[in-house]
C-alpha cells in the first residue's frame, strides 16, 4: 500500500503545547452534553428525517436532560425551516432548553435562520466557516485575511438580528470548521476577534466550538490543541469552549475525553456516534463511560433500548450489537471463562446485598465483565448470559438456576455441559434456556428400563429404614425389597436384589417453588453416571434421581 501519499500530521499542522497540564487532570463533573442529531446527524442521512421524525427524536432528547440541542440548519432546506418553526408554534420547547440553529457565513442564510427562530424565546445561532488552509485553498478560494471579512461581517448581520429580535434572547456560537487542522494563531485570532465583537460577557457567553472535523492523529494530539485554546482565549470566562469530535480514526471517543480534561467545557455528538463518514462522537457512550466512573452524568439513559428504538426509528439505521451500553449482546457472554465469572458475580452481589440489608441496586456494582449493572439502563440479567459450543458448565449452571430452579451441583456441571456443546455443535447455533431444560430433562429425567411401579418406604426402628417396591427391569417385574440405614440405602439394597449393583458417591438436593430437585452421582455396571428428578416430595426426588443414574449407566 503506498503509504507514502500520506503525510503524518506534525508535517500538516503546527501544535504549539509543550508542557501539558491534561494528562493529570481528572473529570469529576459532566460537561455540557449538546446533541446534534437534528442537524449534523440528519445530513448524513439518506433519507432526512421529516416533521414528526424529527419531532419524536427532539422530545427524546428533552426527556432524556439534554439542556441544549441542535434543531436544525433552517436555510439549508424547507423541511429544516418548517421543523424549527414547528418547535417555535407548537411552543415544543421547555422552558430550561435551548435550541441551537446553525448558519454559514452568508448573508441572505443569517437572515432565513433569525426568521426560523422569531418568536422562541432564546436562541443559540451558531455560524460556521472552514478555517485550514486546504479548505481556504480549495474550497473557498480565499486568504487567512478573506476569511476573517468574511466572518467579521457575517457576525456583525447576527449581531443586529439579534439587537432587533427583542423578544428573543440570543446567544452566539463559531466553529472554525476544521479546525484541527488550521493554525492555532489564526483560529486564536478569529475567536478572540468575535468575543470582542459580541461583546461576550459571563452572563452571555459566547461559545467557541473547535471540530476535529476530519480526525488526523492520535487524540492526544487534539487534546494538545485544545489546551492551546483554553490557556490563550481572551474573556476565558465569558467563553465557553466547545468540541465537536468527528471518527474518521476510530477514536472520537477518545479525542472527546481528553479535550474535556483539556479544557473543553460542551461536548458536541449523537446519540450512538451517527454522522458523516464515520460518524461523529457517541455522546451515550461518552455520558455513561462518566457514570461508570461514579460521576453524574446529567443526562437519564435508564431505559436503554426505548432510546435506541427511538434512534433507530427515527435514524432508520440499527445500532451495532456490539455498541458500548446500547447494543443487544454488550453484556451478554457466551465464552465460558466469562460466564463462569459473571455467574459467580451476581451470585455474590446478590449475597451481600442480603448481608448488609440494602437493596442489589444500591450496592457498589463490582461483578467481573460487567462495567455496570445491566440493570442500570434498564436492561434484565436474562440475557446477560447465552450459551452455544463456546460456553462453559458456568454457563449452563447459571441459566438453569435462573430461569428453572435447577442449581447443579458443582460435580455434576462439567457432565452436563458436555451434553450441551455436543447439542450445540451439531446445530451451530446457541442454545435458549428453555432448549436447555428440555436438554436436561431429556438427558437425565426420561425414562429407562428399569421402573418403579408401586414403591414405599418403612422405617423399622431408629436407622433402620425398609424400601418396598414392584420393579421392572426390561420385560421382568417383580417384588423387591431392601433395608439400610436411609431411604436411599434401603432402595440401593433393593436394586441389588434385582441385579443392580449400586453405589451412590454424590447426592445433592434442593427446593424451590414448591418443588424439589435431587442429583444423585451413582457407580453402577461399572459406569459412574448422573441422574437427577424432580417431584413434590423431596424423598419421592431423591430414588427417582438414583433410578435416574441406573438407567443412564445402562444406556
Amino acid at each position: 500500500m503506498p503509504h507514502h501519499r500520506y503525510r503524518p500530521f506534525q508535517d500538516r499542522v503546527d501544535v504549539p503545547v509543550t508542557e501539558r497540564t491534561w494528562p493529570s487532570a481528572r473529570v469529576e463533573r459532566a460537561p455540557l452534553w449538546v446533541p446534534v442529531d437534528l442537524r449534523d446527524g440528519n445530513q448524513a442521512l439518506a433519507e432526512p428525517m421529516d416533521t414528526p421524525r424529527k419531532r419524536r427524536f427532539f422530545d427524546l432528547l428533552v426527556g432524556t436532560g439534554f439542556k441544549e440541542i441542535e434543531v436544525g440548519y433552517p436555510s439549508a432546506s424547507r423541511t429544516d425551516f418548517d421543523f424549527v418553526r414547528h418547535l417555535v408554534t407548537t411552543d415544543a420547547v421547555p422552558d430550561d432548553v435551548t435550541p441551537v440553529v446553525f448558519t454559514p457565513a452568508r448573508p441572505e442564510l443569517i437572515d432565513r435562520t433569525f426568521e426560523s427562530i422569531a418568536g422562541l424565546p432564546r436562541a443559540v445561532v451558531h455560524l460556521y466557516i472552514a478555517t485550514s488552509p486546504v479548505w481556504r485553498d480549495v474550497v473557498l478560494g480565499r486568504d487567512r485575511g478573506e476569511v476573517w471579512r468574511t466572518v467579521r461581517e457575517a457576525a456583525e448581520r447576527m449581531a443586529r438580528r439579534a439587537e432587533a429580535a427583542r423578544d428573543s434572547h440570543v446567544r452566539f456560537q463559531f466553529s472554525p470548521e476544521t479546525y484541527n487542522l488550521t493554525e492555532p494563531d489564526f483560529v486564536l485570532e478569529l475567536c478572540d476577534g468575535l468575543t470582542r465583537l459580541w461583546d461576550a460577557s459571563p452572563d452571555r457567553p459566547v461559545t467557541h466550538n473547535l471540530p476535529a472535523t476530519v480526525e488526523i492523529a492520535t487524540p492526544n494530539v487534539y487534546a494538545d490543541q485544545i489546551e492551546y485554546m483554553h490557556r490563550h482565549l481572551a474573556r476565558r470566562d465569558s467563553v465557553i469552549l466547545s468540541v465537536h469530535p468527528h471518527n474518521d480514526r476510530g477514536t472520537g471517543v477518545a479525542c472527546a475525553e481528553l479535550a474535556v480534561l483539556a479544557g473543553a467545557q460542551r461536548v458536541e455528538g449523537c446519540l450512538f456516534g451517527n454522522g458523516e463518514r464515520t460518524g461523529n462522537v457517541d455522546l451515550v457512550t461518552l455520558a455513561l463511560n462518566l457514570y461508570a466512573q461514579g460521576v453524574d452524568p446529567m443526562v437519564d439513559f435508564g431505559d436503554i433500548d426505548a432510546v435506541r428504538d427511538t434512534v433507530e426509528h427515527c435514524n432508520r439505521l440499527p445500532v451495532h450489537p456490539r455498541h458500548p451500553y446500547g447494543g443487544d449482546l454488550v453484556y451478554t457472554a457466551f465464552s465460558g471463562t466469562h460466564q463462569d465469572a459473571i455467574s459467580k458475580g451476581l451470585a455474590r452481589h446478590a449475597r451481600r446485598a442480603a448481608e448488609s440489608g440494602v437493596p442489589a441496586e444500591r450496592l457498589p456494582w463490582e461483578v467481573p465483565y460487567l462495567p455496570i449493572d445491566p440493570a442500570d439502563v434498564g436492561r434484565s440479567y436474562e440475557a446477560v448470559i447465552r450459551v452455544n459450543s463456546q460456553s462453559g458448565k458456568g454457563g449452563v449452571a447459571h441459566l438453569l438456576r435462573t430461569h428453572h430452579g435447577i442449581d447443579l451441583p458443582e460435580r455434576m456441571r462439567p457432565d452436563f455441559s458436555r451434553v450441551v456443546q455436543e447439542a450445540t455443535d451439531d446445530s451451530g447455533r446457541e442454545a435458549t434456556p428453555k432448549e436447555l431444560y428440555e436438554l436436561f430433562a431429556a438427558t437425565y429425567m426420561a425414562e429407562g428400563d428399569v421402573r418403579l411401579h408401586d414403591w414405599s418406604i418403612h422405617q423399622e426402628a431408629p436407622g433402620v429404614h425398609r424400601f418396598v417396591c414392584t420393579l421392572q427391569s426390561g420385560d421382568r417385574v417383580g417384588d423387591h425389597e431392601g433395608t439400610g440405614t436411609g431411604p436411599l440405602s434401603a432402595f440401593v439394597d433393593a436394586l441389588a436384589g434385582a441385579g443392580h449393583q449400586v453405589d451412590i458417591v454424590d447426592f445433592a438436593e434442593h427446593k424451590a417453588d414448591g418443588e424439589s430437585t435431587a442429583y444423585a452421582e451413582c457407580r453402577s455396571n461399572d459406569t459412574t453416571v448422573w441422574g437427577a428428578a424432580r417431584a413434590a416430595s423431596a424423598l419421592t426426588a431423591s430414588v427417582e434421581a438414583v433410578l435416574s443414574a441406573v438407567n443412564r449407566a445402562l444406556r
